[in-house]
């Protein structure tokens, strides 16, 4: 892969992101949690090695706010990344994901290879995941509430009872964090990326419902689980070490996912 990629071009001016990911909400981790280990394991093994093998100049790992454990004190501290151990239902993707930290600083100590560690929340925004079997609370309560309304239903069901609360970035956001961290931040400690905004899934439901114009009742399904009890970052180490902080608003960044998604249904699937 990356002696092709590479061909002519010189190594060490060469900045991989590691990106991708076997990935889905609370439903799809608990049905898959084996793919969602093996895959994001092996997928982030595998490529910050050979990175490192074909003299790749920088690696860029992307993390999960998963990797937290279960009852970190909010705001998330990097330094909390291990007192504990994850919430069940996300721990084998989480710890996969994890993972590529201690590859990281292995790698960085015994070779010198200039590895960095990100760790962001949820993301959402336009092009999001909109399938209903896979997808995270976002996409999941904007596709329901469109179609719902659409369809002149009366109620909405979501999952668990709305006490949880979380942390989202919107995209845009996202990527102009990880290329400050690409240019400016070399360092082996990981570093939060988030938006500084909590908000529970009850209230991040009804300003859904509000922004779609959904006029029904929520129905929470308390017998689903609820996930985390609590998520939320302290950003404060990405501004200090390469000066980036979120700039989209939470209620605009939904407005911009919503219109996307009513100018797009037709195409999702």
């Amino acid at each position: 892969l990356y002696a092709d990629t590479l061909k002519g071009i010189d190594p060490k001016n060469v900045v991989v992101i590691h990106l991708a990911a076997n990935v889905g909400g609370i439903g799809a981790n608990r049905e898959h949690p084996a793919e969602f280990f093996y895959d994001n394991l092996m997928m982030g093994v595998e490529l910050m090695h050979q990175a490192y093998k074909n003299g790749v100049g920088k690696f860029v790992a992307i993390g999960t706010v998963c990797a937290y454990p279960k009852f970190t004190p909010v705001p998330f501290k990097e330094d909390d990344l291990w007192i504990g151990y994850p919430e069940e239902t996300n721990a084998p993707y989480g710890l996969a994901k994890k993972m590529m930290l201690v590859q990281a600083q292995a790698y960085r100590q015994q070779y010198g290879f200039n590895a960095i560690f990100l760790l962001p929340v949820n993301l959402y925004g336009p092009r999001d995941n909109f399938n209903l079997q896979t997808s995270h609370v976002i996409p999941a309560l904007i596709r329901k509430a469109v179609e719902a309304k659409d369809r002149g239903e009366k109620k909405l069901s979501v999952w668990g009872d709305g006490s949880p609360t979380r942390e989202f970035l919107y995209v845009e956001d996202a990527a102009d964090g990880i290329v400050a961290a690409a240019e400016k931040y070399n360092g082996d400690q990981p570093v939060n990326l988030g938006s500084g905004y909590e908000i529970s899934i009850r209230d991040l439901a009804e300003m859904i419902v509000r922004l779609t114009g959904f006029e029904g009742k929520l129905v929470w399904q308390t017998d689903k689980p609820n996930g985390q009890p609590r998520r939320g970052l302290d950003v404060t180490r990405a501004k200090e070490y390469f000066g980036w902080s979120a700039q989209v608003k939470f209620e605009e960044g939904l407005r911009r996912t919503i219109e996307w998604f009513k100018e797009n249904k037709s195409k999702i699937k």
